[in-house]
């Protein structure tokens, strides 16, 4: 299974200001894989502690030394030499062992010429718990559920995922209905690698769904486990809502729609927390489309996205047969499936992304992004029917700007408008970053 990260992780082995790598993401994203099949593939060795469960090696760490010391304990405990520029160091779960977090400030001061990578599912719940974290000291990079192109990849579709990169519209479009294909499929099965894995192995529509709820009941799992005890139950309120606040016409997150009665001060901390843990999106609405959109952008009004459309599906037990067959899945799951698949594809690429909307005018952007040197409204539609006027009358009133509208038409250009078909979006994007 390829990765884009993978390329990512290359520039960090050759760099001469290289520092010990901080990998991010949710759990069960595919961190601790990458990382051992980064070590496989480019180095002489590959030594992994998973410090959740190893209490010899948080052992270790929590009796401190030199840099040099720790490495020579580790080598020990391991039987691997661990040694500069041919061994990779994996620290798996580092969040569980704030003593080996602190010791990357040695390991980057005294031995720079060590390669080590850690791994951490929980690590921004553990800096907002008081763990020091070596800022300065470390490379962060962060991973995603795989996107669209990565999981035609993993379908064996090599080719296709390539013209998706290049920008090949001529042979995008013409391929046009393969590519709707797989979007469905990506809808339905979404991009945790252990589940597209066993969908690519077998196409077994049941295990897809048992593998999502066993990973959704992971997460609940994790709340009980890893967050305050006084804010557990409003986090798995805020969790169990998140459904039904994409299914509304109006996405924006309404406190009441958790319960009635409920306000922001009750469930801040419960949404940061799930924030921390990576598990869902906070989109911000921007109060004007200008350059840059950070000056513009509020905190009390957003969205709130979950980090993977295919376990959205499971969490509301969408049939394989709505998601796979049937001709209006795009239109009857609009509300509550293609806003998140932009969202989070645009996330997985690194690219800020906001909302905006006018109420006294009923306008309402579904997305705002800052590509380049320029900033573009963006309206999102399921499928071909695109008609809608919140688009068209922003642009109108702001002739300097240019829309850019993802839906299941062919590409195409007007002079106010860019069109892009949802499979392609995302590439496009990061061209014109």
């Amino acid at each position: 299974m390829e990765r884009h990260l993978y390329k990512e992780l290359i520039q960090w082995k050759i760099s001469t200001n290289r520092k010990p790598l901080v990998l991010n993401g949710a759990r069960q994203v595919g961190k601790t894989w990458l990382l051992t099949e980064f070590g496989r593939r480019e180095y002489a060795k590959n030594v992994l502690f998973s410090l959740d469960r190893n209490k010899d090696a948080r052992k270790i760490f929590q009796q401190g030394g030199s840099a040099r010391q720790l490495i020579q304990r580790l080598s020990a405990l391991s039987g691997v030499e661990i040694t500069d520029g041919d061994t990779l160091l994996i620290l798996d779960e580092i969040q569980d062992c704030p003593e080996a977090l602190s010791a990357l400030k040695y390991f980057c001061e005294e031995t720079p010429q060590m390669h080590i990578a850690v791994a951490g599912s929980l690590l921004g719940i553990s800096m907002h718990n008081n763990t020091s974290f070596p800022v300065g000291k470390v490379d962060v990079l962060r991973l995603y559920p795989l996107n669209f192109s990565e999981f035609v990849r993993a379908m064996g579709r090599d080719k296709m995922a390539e013209m998706l990169e290049l920008g090949n519209w001529d042979d995008i479009d013409a391929l046009s209905n393969a590519y709707i294909d797989l979007l469905r499929q990506y809808y339905y099965v979404g991009g945790m690698p252990e589940v597209v894995l066993s969908y690519s192995k077998n196409g077994q529509q049941e295990e897809v769904r048992r593998l999502q709820n066993r990973i959704l009941a992971d997460y609940e799992a994790d709340f009980s486990k890893h967050a305050p005890s006084n804010e557990v139950s409003r986090i798995r309120m805020v969790w169990q809502s998140i459904p039904s606040q994409l299914a509304k016409e109006n996405k924006k997150f309404i406190y009441g729609a958790i319960k009635q009665g409920a306000r922001a001060a009750s469930f801040e901390l419960a949404i940061q927390w799930l924030q921390d843990a990576g598990l869902v999106y906070k989109v911000n609405r921007v109060n004007a489309v200008k350059m840059p959109l950070k000056f513009y952008e509020e905190f009390g009004a957003f969205k709130l996205f979950m980090l993977d459309v295919g376990l959205l599906g499971a969490m509301v037990d969408a049939p394989a047969s709505a998601v796979l067959v049937k001709d209006d899945i795009f239109s009857e799951y609009k509300g509550a499936f293609t806003e998140l698949f932009v969202c989070s594809q645009m996330k997985s690429a690194d690219i800020p992304v906001f909302y905006h909307s006018v109420e006294s005018s009923r306008i309402e952007l579904d997305f705002v992004v800052q590509l380049g040197a320029k900033v573009y409204p963006v309206e999102v539609k399921a499928e071909e029917n695109v008609k809608s006027k919140s688009l068209r009358t922003f642009v109108e009133k702001n002739p300097t700007l240019r829309g850019l509208r993802l839906s299941m038409k062919p590409r195409f250009s007007q002079d106010w408008l860019e069109c892009i078909p949802l499979y392609g979006f995302c590439q496009e994007f990061l061209r014109m970053k």
